[in-house]
């Protein structure tokens, strides 16, 4: 009978542990499932990181310089970028306007920016003035045309490449330059009418890059882009820079999208792009000041 009771104990209590060891492991499996959480030792990323993939609109003239600096971000943090949009400013709220998905808006005015911000496109608090930029008046590699003055735009033969202003912040801004010695009506650079000079020579580009290729392949004798649109584009060079007080402001704010589902990552991604020194580098090189 002893033997018998003790059996019977040794069965009972190999029986309970087995049974514990069970309830354990399928709670171990169920808090790895719940959380996400990657098994020690397999060697991969967070499913966090892997999952974070972020989609910028940008303005036009940031083509060459953000492609550099995404790279540079995925290489640090595993974060990844969808097709980033590059069209001008207006357009690009108006995508946004529709219903496309976005994590981060950059454009290449604040008036566009305020756009977004009253139609509750972008978090507010997250806006920074990112960039500065110049406006210059360019000319083909080459080149005789000498401009000295903005009035000396009238007398240029060859027509003349502006962005549309309704879309491009550039063109408005060279609309403005123009209405400061009277070559154009409206002072805010929207809206208004070329002097008789230049109206018929005036060729409206879809965005800033546009203009800037209409000059290089000598389908226009000048144009008004960016500074750094010449870092961009070959085949063209400056000829005058537009003075400061003869438009507003060219700053490009950033902001994050209201709709983003990565809000936090998109905020972290503005402030490596204003802060890591190998991102400032590469803005620098295409002609971008902090502002």
């Amino acid at each position: 009978m002893v033997r018998m009771d003790m059996s019977r104990r040794v069965f009972t209590a190999m029986g309970a542990s087995l049974m514990l060891a069970a309830a354990l492991g399928g709670c171990s499996g169920r808090t790895d499932a719940a959380t996400g959480s990657t098994p020690a030792g397999s060697g991969e990323t967070s499913a966090a990181t892997e999952r974070v993939e972020l989609q910028i609109f940008a303005a036009n003239s940031l083509e060459k310089a953000m492609p550099e600096v995404e790279a540079l971000y995925t290489e640090q943090t595993g974060v990844t970028f969808a097709d980033t949009q590059y069209k001008g400013s207006g357009d690009l709220v108006e995508q946004m306007r529709g219903g496309a998905p976005v994590d981060i808006l950059i454009t290449a005015s604040s008036g566009t920016m305020d756009d977004a911000v009253e139609a509750d496109l972008v978090d507010e608090s997250t806006r920074q003035d990112m960039f500065v930029n110049d406006l210059v008046i360019v000319r083909g590699v080459g080149s005789d045309i000498q401009i000295d003055s903005l009035e000396d735009v009238a007398s240029v033969e060859g027509n003349i490449a502006i962005g549309e202003p309704g879309a491009v912040p550039a063109g408005k801004y060279a609309n403005q330059s123009l209405a400061s010695v009277g070559l154009y009506t409206n002072a805010d650079g929207e809206g208004g009418e070329y002097a008789p000079e230049i109206a018929d020579k005036v060729s409206l580009a879809d965005k800033v890059g546009t203009a800037a290729q209409y000059v290089s392949t000598g389908d226009c004798a000048i144009g008004f882009v960016y500074t750094s649109d010449v870092y961009r584009y070959e085949g063209i060079e400056v000829a005058y820079t537009c003075p400061d007080d003869s438009h507003k402001p060219i700053v490009y704010p950033g902001a994050v999208s209201a709709s983003s589902k990565n809000a936090d990552a998109a905020a972290d991604f503005l402030e490596f792009c204003m802060t890591d020194e190998d991102a400032l580098a590469i803005w620098a090189e295409y002609g971008f000041e902090l502002a």
